[in-house]
């Protein structure tokens, strides 16, 4: 079938919206008819190579929609469920089989590398092939996924909002609920409040930490920040963040989360730990100098990497929605949509910062 999608044909040139042949889902895939998707950090590391990508490629991997074809081994969804994207995992390596699919063994290539779980390809224009992106590819009217990126949600939700659970959301909240998991009244500081840094935020707040710390350099995002929970907010351009986060604390965070992929900030994150604490990385950081003995062997403390919050979609998305609709996890004031025409805009937008989270509406 033809449809329209944002095709990204070399590095770090704009999008464009184009028509592209989707072929049919195969046994074990669904057809989506997407309503909107989340514009985050991956798709622009994608576009720009620092994460190669075959291409051209169709990007777009926070997308939301209703299910219109699914494949005879499908069970998990039917025609016109309403369904959040996220990620691919293979399903049957040791990873995926003891429920942490988000380090799948196979995950870069079935992410990154441009097929879909079977090695082939579903888009195709002017009969060339077309990468695939995280095995659904949503900057497009229509996706197809395996059934294992699938994941229902209730219809009661407004669908058009629900995308970014698929990745950016999962992955700030995930890290603080499934990763590190903290106890009622434990410390922790979020470096970075963009979309992931602030779901870290709303989800520190879910279980009660008694002092959730955001540090970042816009003054309006900090605002944010204590909108959604933050007890404390550090502007890093004006204060030595290490020394203020050990005064607030009396000596150190329990946890900390580090988002915005600076290096000195990946150390920082280590170093306003308490001895014993752990800080979980979930930005593309480069290289990073650390004194192994004074920042982390000393004390006994711990710097882990978190890919997509370490979570099982299927059942850690339907969970943000149920705390969602309760109010206490208010994840649409992130948000600002965008038509798919002006895709470049809300990519524009986001790395200015002048939006935090874009979603680009297919129609």
């Amino acid at each position: 079938m033809k449809v329209k999608a944002a095709v990204t044909h070399g590095k770090s040139e704009e999008f464009r919206i184009e028509e592209v042949e989707l072929a049919e889902p195969n046994d074990n895939e669904v057809l989506v008819k997407i309503v909107a998707s989340g514009v985050c950090h991956t798709d622009a590391v994608a576009r720009d190579q620092e994460v190669p990508v075959p291409l051209p490629a169709v990007l777009g991997h926070e997308g939301s929609g209703i299910v219109q074809k699914v494949g005879a081994n499908v069970k998990t969804v039917e025609e016109g469920d309403h369904v959040v994207l996220s990620f691919s995992s293979c399903g049957h390596c040791e990873n995926c089989l003891s429920g942490h699919p988000a380090y799948c063994l196979s995950f870069n290539e079935l992410n990154f590398g441009g097929k879909m779980n079977d090695s082939t390809n579903r888009i195709e224009q002017d009969g060339e092939t077309v990468s695939s992106f995280f095995g659904q590819s949503s900057f497009g009217t229509f996706a197809v996924a395996n059934a294992r990126n699938v994941v229902k949600v209730d219809k009661d939700v407004d669908l058009s909002l629900l995308g970014p659970l698929g990745c950016g959301i999962q992955t700030g909240s995930g890290t603080v609920l499934n990763k590190l998991q903290p106890s009622f009244g434990e410390t922790i500081a979020v470096f970075g409040c963009g979309a992931v840094g602030l779901s870290a935020v709303m989800a520190a707040n879910i279980v009660g930490c008694s002092k959730i710390i955001a540090i970042d350099v816009h003054e309006s995002r900090l605002e944010m920040a204590k909108e959604l929970g933050a007890t404390h907010v550090l502007n890093g351009k004006e204060v030595d963040v290490v020394e203020e986060i050990k005064k607030i604390t009396n000596g150190g965070t329990n946890y900390a989360v580090e988002t915005t992929s600076v290096p000195a900030l990946a150390r920082q994150s280590v170093q306003v730990l308490k001895p014993l604490g752990t800080s979980a990385v979930v930005g593309v950081t480069q290289e990073t100098e650390f004194n192994v003995f004074e920042d982390i062997m000393a004390e006994g403390k711990g710097l882990v990497g978190a890919i997509e919050g370490d979570s099982v979609p299927q059942i850690f998305i339907p969970k943000l929605v149920e705390y969602y609709k309760a109010g206490k996890f208010p994840f649409d004031k992130l948000v600002k949509f965008y038509e798919l025409e002006d895709i470049n805009q809300a990519f524009d937008d986001s790395k200015q910062g002048t939006t935090v989270k874009p979603i680009v509406r297919m129609e």
